[in-house]
């Protein structure tokens, strides 16, 4: 199967969280998924999740990579490959999902959780001298809120 990788490099600033999920939908574009897809919008987030991880936790720099499958390499009868989302840290402090419990009002601590339920699968290995962070997400992707598809009128009845 081929695979187009590509990948930008984000400064340690937390604005370059903005910066990198707008190449993403442009990649996503130029790739040819409707950025407005459900799966475009999930890929959106959980980079904006994994960017903001590495740039917060590590004050270091960090590489976005995009693992896109090119079309046509499927088999006809068989699911398209999933998009690969890689994040290259400075730190080799393994990612631990938080589960924020009850406090409605937290802002921070479900990055992970998100990233667990939303991607197929996810990892995360030693790499030089830090970590990557790596997700996969299928084209049949949920949304990326999961209460988009509940019908709220049946429910009231």
């Amino acid at each position: 199967m081929q695979v187009l990788q590509v990948q930008l490099a984000v400064e340690a600033d937390p604005a370059e969280v903005g910066r990198a999920r707008r190449w993403v939908r442009s990649r996503l574009l130029n790739h040819g998924v409707d950025p407005d897809a459900p799966m475009a919008e999930t890929v959106v987030l959980v980079v904006s999740e994994l960017v903001t991880n590495a740039v917060v936790h590590t004050g270091c720099p960090a590489v976005l990579r995009l693992c896109l499958p090119v079309a046509g390499d499927a088999p006809q009868d068989g699911p398209a490959a999933p998009l690969r989302v890689e994040v290259a840290d400075a730190s080799r402090v393994a990612p631990a999902p938080r589960h924020a419990g009850a406090d409605e009002d937290a802002t921070n601590g479900r990055g992970l959780e998100l990233v667990e339920l939303l991607c197929e699968r996810w990892g995360w290995y030693p790499d030089g001298s830090g970590k990557r962070v790596w997700c996969e997400i299928g084209s049949d992707a949920r949304p990326a809120d999961p209460l988009a598809d509940v019908d709220w009128a049946a429910l009231a009845q």
